[in-house]
């Protein structure tokens, strides 16, 4: 049984020649990454899927694991207008967004322009986003939910696709400031960047201290991602699916019954974990070549999405535990 049909605009067959489509032009997407970045498989596959569901994500890594690498090579292999925006504590508001300036005709006439910001990109590359104050870093909440920004009063509609993709270093903690839980929430998935597998650190070595280094070139364009984008939206759910997403999240949360949860979880994740837990799963089951998601995507794409929308107690963190062990368990039941 599937709990959300399928555009009725589009018969069967229709939907799985757009699905075939879709996956010509993943795998094009793909190999164009492949290019450039070497092993990573799973970051990869994570940040293909949250742009492929429409949404950003936060990317947290040590320095050197080639995140700012990644998303510059995603903007020219989707076609993508491409800003980035380094993040440090002097940092203002309009830095971002823009600001007003006054102007004075020949006549004499004094009248106010608006010279926008490096937000008004189709992806746009918040760099150490935790360097800036939380004023700065409140810029961000309005153009990441509502895709336009307000300047004066006046509403400011931004370029379509729009993403952010930001950057985080765990390590440093001088001169940072924790990202409010609402930013955190906006995000759709918060991806940690691991160190490269051996044989991947190895061709790392060798293809990029040489003379030539690969470089990253277009496959796809705007219109043609928010095609793909559009039909994910109308991918069907099973019922199981969605009964899962459910299950897990309301799991998460104190006070549903979940005896380790309400031990162990200060507070949990909102709906908005059960939105971006459905689209991912359709996009994750896109990018695999199936035309809906299972249970298993679910499973996969927990941590990735939850685990920036929940916070421990403090007995839980004296315990040594940490939000992905909490979610590692709750995902066990489902």
């Amino acid at each position: 049984m599937s709990a959300i049909i399928k555009d009725l605009g589009l018969s069967e067959r229709e939907m799985v020649a757009e699905a075939e489509k879709a996956l010509s032009d993943i795998s094009r997407i793909r190999e164009g990454v492949g290019r450039v970045i070497f092993g990573q498989e799973s970051v990869v596959e994570r940040t293909l899927v949250a742009l492929l569901a429409g949404g950003h994500a936060l990317l947290v890594g040590v320095p050197g694991l080639a995140k700012t690498k990644l998303v510059d090579t995603l903007g020219t292999v989707l076609g993508l207008d491409d800003r980035r925006i380094q993040f440090t504590p002097d940092l203002m508001p309009s830095d971002i967004l823009g600001s007003e300036v006054m102007e004075q005709d020949e006549h004499g006439r004094r009248s106010f322009r608006f010279i926008p910001g490096p937000i008004f990109a189709q992806l746009l590359m918040a760099d150490e986003i935790n360097r800036a104050s939380p004023r700065t870093q409140s810029a961000l909440l309005q153009s990441m939910q509502e895709y336009h920004v307000t300047v004066a009063g006046v509403r400011h509609d931004l370029p379509s696709p729009f993403h952010v993709l930001a950057t985080q270093n765990p390590l440093e903690q001088e001169g940072t400031y924790p990202l409010p839980e609402a930013q955190l929430d906006r995000f759709l998935m918060q991806i940690d960047i691991l160190y490269p597998e051996l044989e991947a650190e190895r061709r790392i070595l060798l293809e990029t201290t040489g003379v030539e280094e690969a470089s990253a070139v277009n496959v796809l364009n705007p219109e043609r991602l928010k095609e793909i984008q559009h039909l994910i939206r109308r991918m069907p759910v099973p019922e199981s699916v969605v009964e899962a997403i459910l299950n897990l999240v309301r799991s998460a949360r104190p006070g549903q019954g979940v005896a380790e949860t309400d031990k162990h979880v200060a507070w949990g994740p909102g709906p908005r974990a059960s939105q971006a837990l459905t689209l991912c799963a359709r996009a994750r089951a896109l990018y695999e070549g199936r035309l809906a998601p299972s249970v298993d995507d679910v499973k996969a794409l927990a941590e990735p999405v939850m685990q920036h929308r929940m916070a421990l107690t403090f007995a839980a963190r004296a315990e040594g535990m940490s939000v992905r062990d909490v979610i590692a368990r709750l995902v066990k039941v489902i």
